[in-house]
């Protein structure tokens, strides 16, 4: 087409030459990936049965079971993993053999709050490990770097994201004129595209009913990302408060204990002088309970026979109640 070829006006936008579509491929990128998805797969003549058996169930969340994620670098050495990681690994199968039915994201759960209440010392048991692994994973790194198998990997890696942008560039070219994309000699693509026609002029409109549904669902998207966020810092205020009166359930309870104990040290001083009457037996710290019972049994069984003992046992306790309440 001649360079004189005047830009065309549609819907109050301007529409410029396709020769210049090149310079706007990047724009329009997102479009055609939405067309793609929207638009059904040819299957080169296989059944859907035989595809859906060749592709695998489609799960709707996480990595497909026992399939293993690509490495970043092929035949590279193996990334390290974090303390946090470390501890998971080692913690996760002892949690799930104390509760096999436990679901998963609850054991990562009960795991992250057993980490954040480990001491330092413990998780720097991890974190030099982790360390530890970090440095040998950057020595072994750099050695493999050097190596004729990484820039083999390299020039692969390069070759496929050259063939990825070429694939790119071809969907733009037959998601606009119905036909593959073709390279001109000159190394810039070519586009045989009658833009003045009705055809052209539909596509275009349809395009631009494309984006502003795709704006009012980023829209909807974002006002329910807005409620969601103000529903996890309600969350969080209540986990935080959650926090606090546990903490000080924890408090009291250590200063209902510590009462105790003093009481238990207390009657246990006081009673050392009345040994039970037939068996000589005085309380210990470790015996208190027992001692209690058999004193109350052997007051039972004949109250008149231990009188001065009970009397014995009010003054006892009348003297603790006068010198420590």
């Amino acid at each position: 087409m001649s360079q004189g070829t005047k830009q065309l006006t549609t819907g109050g936008e301007m529409l410029h030459p396709i020769g210049k579509a090149h310079a706007n491929t990047e724009s329009l990128l997102m479009a055609v990936k939405q067309e793609k998805n929207e638009m059904p797969r040819p299957n080169n003549g296989k059944s859907a049965a035989v595809e859906e058996e060749q592709s695998g169930p489609v799960k709707k969340r996480g990595w497909p079971k026992g399939k293993k994620r690509k490495k970043v670098l092929p035949n590279g050495p193996k990334a390290p993993v974090t303390g946090y990681v470390r501890f998971l690994n080692e913690r996760r199968e002892q949690i799930r053999v104390k509760h096999p039915n436990l679901p998963f994201p609850e054991i990562t759960k009960m795991l992250g709050a057993e980490w954040s209440k480990l001491q330092p010392a413990d998780k720097q048991r991890y974190l030099d490990a982790a360390e530890k692994e970090k440095q040998q994973y950057i020595k072994e790194l750099r050695e493999y770097q050097q190596s004729e198998a990484y820039k083999i990997s390299a020039e692969k890696i390069q070759e496929k994201k050259i063939k990825k942008e070429e694939n790119s560039l071809a969907a733009v070219s037959t998601f606009l004129n119905g036909h593959p994309h073709k390279s001109g000699t000159d190394g810039f693509s070519t586009f045989d595209v009658p833009i003045f026609t009705e055809e052209f002029l539909d596509q275009n409109k349809v395009r631009e009913a494309e984006l502003r549904r795709l704006r009012r669902i980023n829209t909807e998207f974002e006002e329910q990302n807005a409620i969601l966020q103000r529903h996890t810092e309600n969350m969080s205020c209540a986990r935080e408060k959650l926090e606090q009166e546990l903490a000080q359930e924890e408090r009291q309870t250590l200063m209902l204990q510590h009462q105790l104990q003093n009481i238990r040290q207390l009657l246990t001083s006081s009673f050392a002088a009345l040994p039970i009457p037939g068996t000589g037996e005085i309380p210990t710290l470790a015996t208190l309970d027992v001692y209690m019972t058999r004193l109350h049994n052997a007051i039972e069984s004949n109250p008149k026979q231990h009188e001065k003992l009970v009397v014995r046992i009010k003054e006892i306790l009348a003297r603790i109640d006068s010198e420590n309440f």
